[in-house]
């Protein structure tokens, strides 16, 4: 039930129970659902009269219904076909929704629990004063435990309020890859003015800026630009900023300026509202005892959560199984069995070494005696024979190379982590970022 259309179709039959088979079909025969946003329906109808009544009589009614839906508050909206065309309209370059795609992480969406509720409590607070209150706002936590939530609905909260703001969202490491693609064309102020000319800047995994030392450069003079300005920044992050060994010391002092918030896991009820929640929005029908043995077994990730979800659906979906216990459980071993096997490839590792280097994964894999090369080669050689189960033969083969070379270059890296701490913090934050893909 993930669709307007889907929604609508499912509350008609609601509204038998209240209102007579005539005045639904002279009133909402017409109607066709526009979208579903957040925790709003958009409804239109063709004639502006009838779109007139039904907003003024039936407006409750068709609330009540929702909620019986859902279980929770869902507001509806009426649309005339002049504000239907208007709502229908592409948006303006100049307003156009960033992150098309995200309509359903909204704060209205987000379980809370003690686990998050602080963190919630924040980026409403700021969703309500953009640049007065908390500023910056730092979310950190582990991986899929919902920052990328919250930072969505900030946006989709200051969008609705503030439909003028100028908002900009992006990751840490696109950041970088802009900034070095600006380099190169010789286009910085463009890229500058791209930032900094913004009422709200998102970014994602800000962590990924770490250890670069233009790209922190010129993310501190872009926060110091929309700070003083008294614009709104929003981070996250998979650590807190005392734990981003490669971060510059003045960087870190800005980004504990405003307020840090972290999630942690959710607890056992949480968990249970998280399934109930994300199940009536997939229209999976979850009995009780089935939602309690997911709670159960599924204790680190919301992600892995809905995972589970997704899974059993597609078990009702493809195979007609019930959702029983022994779907349930199938479910939750073969996502177990994914989890257990989240051992990254080194593939994984290749591209994550090289991305800190700002390398081609491809150049590590090459033949070139560049010093750079050569140490970013060595280090993810290191971190493959630290974090996976590979030979020395197999990693010969994976790198181009006789085997024997790749063991000079892993015992090479230990010899000088034993004095260079600065190394040890380089890999110890490649790790970090590399277990941050693993869930």
């Amino acid at each position: 039930m993930n669709s307007a259309a889907e929604i609508w179709a499912n509350v008609l039959p609601l509204l038998n129970k209240e209102l007579t088979e005539t005045a639904i079909s002279t009133w909402f025969s017409g109607v066709t659902a526009l979208a579903f946003e957040g925790n709003q329906l958009v409804l239109t109808h063709p004639e502006s009269f009838k779109a007139s009544i039904i907003r003024t009589r039936y407006l409750e009614l068709l609330k009540k219904a929702l909620r019986e839906l859902f279980a929770a508050d869902i507001d509806v909206q009426i649309l005339d076909p002049t504000e239907a065309e208007q709502f229908q309209a592409p948006p303006s370059s100049e307003n156009r929704n960033i992150l098309m795609g995200s309509e359903e992480y909204t704060f209205d969406r987000f379980v809370v629990g003690s686990s998050n509720r602080f963190a919630y409590n924040a980026a409403l607070a700021v969703s309500d004063a953009p640049g007065r209150s908390y500023n910056p706002l730092f979310l950190y936590g582990e991986s899929g435990l919902g920052k990328t939530h919250l930072l969505y609905a900030i946006y989709h909260a200051i969008r609705q309020k503030h439909p003028k703001y100028e908002i900009i969202y992006v990751k840490g490491d696109e950041f970088t890859n802009e900034l070095n693609e600006a380099i190169r064309l010789n286009s910085t102020d463009a890229f500058r003015q791209k930032y900094r000319d913004k009422d709200l800047l998102l970014v994602d995994d800000i962590q990924f800026i770490a250890g670069k030392d233009a790209t922190q450069e010129e993310f501190f003079n872009t926060f110091n630009n929309l700070h003083e300005a008294g614009r709104q920044i929003v981070l996250t992050s998979d650590r807190p900023p005392s734990e981003m060994n490669r971060l510059e010391d003045r960087l870190r002092t800005r980004f504990e300026w405003g307020l840090m918030a972290d999630i942690q896991p959710p607890d056992y009820e949480t968990r249970c509202a998280i399934i109930k929640n994300k199940a009536l929005l997939l229209g999976l029908n979850m009995p009780p005892d089935i939602i309690e043995y997911l709670a159960h077994n599924i204790t680190s990730n919301v992600r892995q959560l809905e995972g589970s979800l997704k899974k059993l659906m597609a078990y009702r979906d493809l195979l007609g199984s019930n959702v029983d216990d022994v779907t349930a459980g199938r479910a939750i071993r073969e996502l177990i069995r994914a989890t257990d096997e989240l051992t990254p490839s080194a593939d994984i590792i290749l591209e994550e070494t090289a991305k800190f280097y700002d390398l081609d994964p491809k150049v590590l894999l090459g033949s070139s005696r560049k010093a750079n090369i050569v140490l970013a080669r060595q280090v993810s050689m290191y971190i493959v024979r630290s974090m996976t189960n590979m030979s020395l033969p197999e990693m010969g083969k994976f790198y181009g190379m006789h085997h024997t070379t790749v063991m000079h270059s892993v015992e090479k890296i230990e010899t000088s982590l034993k004095a260079d701490k600065g190394l040890a913090d380089i890999i110890k934050d490649i790790k970090a970022n590399i277990n941050s893909r693993t869930y």
